[in-house]
């Protein structure tokens, strides 16, 4: 088990890389997350909901995701409460107070997941959360010790070294862990490393010293362009932006409950494409581009974006030339009017969207969770004069109509379409999370915006592939690998 001394120090990814070492090496191999608070989800092809970090892993492994690796997801609305996402479907709202108040109900859900990928794999690696040393939710977690307790997982504790204070965080955070749970905690990982080992070697060794002589297991290097989906939002704080300023510069509007961020992943590793996510309207700048992406909470986003402003920037640069898009959330701010009788986002009501495409919204109970596969409908301008094949996953709760005569972008087999897009193609939205990694519809995008050169015109998931291997290549050489498989007991 991978935990962690806190967010963001990178288990997800280390968990990604371990799933894939082992998965090389002939093991059938299971991630596991019992709890996951993200924004960033996947759909199974059961239709399930579940963490994209777990997804990826689980692609890593070589894997189809099963909703099992994460049987609960909790989707933050607010500042105090979550959708609960159980076993892939929509469970319950709660408050913090509500959640753990019902931890046994979910605890049942995990133990059962957890027995279910065990008998099947020969292998289970499981991620924690935050970190176990929250000494104030100690009794109420379902997603740390308590599930290497209950079914002895041998844990290593990962620390971010780049962030300071590495050494105090690892032996502070097993200081508050209690004798039963210390026993638990082998050893340690110290990740994202720049410089050079030996320099570090005398802390290590007094690290040893302080926790009982745990060894480091491995070093792991700081690792850059990894197209290895990241959960934490932590880390888009860090990285909101990417690609040297080049022929096309593309903008996503940081919504303060942005979702599935990891959908502009391809667009951020083409060479010739600057990325940037913006929430301040001065940072705009005169892009070539920009995406409204999805959103947890679409009213009380599409407000924000006027209370901030962004809303006459975007109409001048439509005017000037520039494309707009939306995916999801972002889709339905573009049309002209969503409405929300029933409060499922949130508070009832409703109210006009922005109006550049001519779409409007109805948000109902009942959640849209499921893959697509399509192609674009052929048109004046983007998405150009030839059908392009496109595949991703869809999950919303609103339904967007379209009045008669109105271009959708997609069309999706039995006479369903998705989308819509303007004359000429200035201005498109889909509902399809995924959308950019089908590399002839980004390469066709980006042609419209006018990059000249040929693009990475491959899937992303071959691209996502080939660093998967370069994440474990690199992983495998930092680990004393033979440690390792003792502590597993391989």
């Amino acid at each position: 088990m991978i935990q962690g001394t806190s967010s963001s120090v990178g288990k997800s990814v280390l968990t990604a890389a371990l799933c894939r070492i082992f998965a090389r090496r002939g093991l059938r191999v299971a991630p596991f997350k019992a709890q996951n608070m993200a924004l960033n989800s996947f759909v199974t092809s059961g239709g399930e909901e579940m963490g994209r970090a777990q997804a990826v892993q689980a692609a890593a492994a070589g894997r189809e995701p099963e909703v099992e690796m994460n049987p609960v997801l909790l989707k933050p609305e607010g500042h105090s409460r979550s959708q609960v996402i159980l076993m892939g479907r929509p469970w319950k709202t709660l408050s913090a107070g509500d959640y753990y108040a019902c931890r046994e109900t979910l605890w049942a859900s995990v133990a059962a997941s957890f027995e279910k990928l065990a008998g099947e794999n020969d292998l289970l690696l499981v991620e924690g959360a935050g970190s176990p040393a929250e000494i104030n939710l100690k009794k109420s977690e379902i997603v740390n010790m308590r599930v290497a307790r209950t079914f002895g997982c041998p844990v290593l504790l990962a620390g971010d070294i780049d962030r300071g204070g590495v050494f105090a965080s690892l032996t502070g955070t097993l200081a508050l862990l209690d004798d039963e749970e210390k026993t638990l905690v082998k050893g340690f990982l110290i990740n994202k490393f720049r410089g050079d080992v030996k320099l570090l070697e005398p802390g290590l060794e007094m690290l040893s010293g302080l926790t009982g002589g745990r060894p480091v297991l491995g070093v792991i290097p700081w690792l850059k362009n990894l197209a290895v989906a990241q959960e934490d939002s932590v880390y888009l704080e860090e990285n909101r932006s990417s690609g040297i300023p080049g022929a096309v510069d593309i903008v996503v509007i940081k919504f303060p409950r942005i979702s599935n961020y990891d959908d502009f992943d391809p667009l951020a590793l083409e060479e010739g494409v600057s990325l940037r996510f913006v929430d301040r309207p001065e940072d705009l700048g005169k892009p070539h581009a920009v995406i409204l992406p999805g959103s947890k909470t679409t009213l009380e986003d599409l407000a924000w974006l006027r209370r901030s402003g962004f809303d006459g920037l975007l109409a001048a640069l439509v005017l000037s030339g520039a494309s707009l898009a939306g995916v999801c959330g972002g889709y339905q701010m573009l049309g002209r009017r969503i409405s929300d009788p029933l409060g499922v986002e949130g508070a009832s009501g409703g109210g006009d969207g922005l109006g550049f495409l001519p779409g409007e919204t109805l948000f109902e109970p009942s959640k849209e969770t499921t893959r697509v596969t399509g192609a674009t409908v052929p048109g004046e301008g983007f998405p150009g004069s030839r059908s392009v094949p496109v595949e991703g996953y869809e999950i919303h709760m609103g339904r967007t109509v379209l009045p008669r005569g109105a271009r959708p972008l997609l069309s999706l087999g039995g006479g369903r379409t998705d989308g819509a897009v303007s004359a000429g193609g200035r201005i498109w939205g889909t509902y399809l999370h995924g959308i950019f990694d089908s590399g002839e519809f980004r390469e066709e995008w980006l042609r419209f915006l006018g990059r000249r050169e040929p693009g990475k015109d491959l899937p992303f998931r071959v691209v996502r592939e080939q660093a998967f291997d370069r994440l474990a290549d690199e992983v495998e050489a930092a680990l004393d690998m033979k440690a390792l498989e003792r502590i597993i007991g391989l």
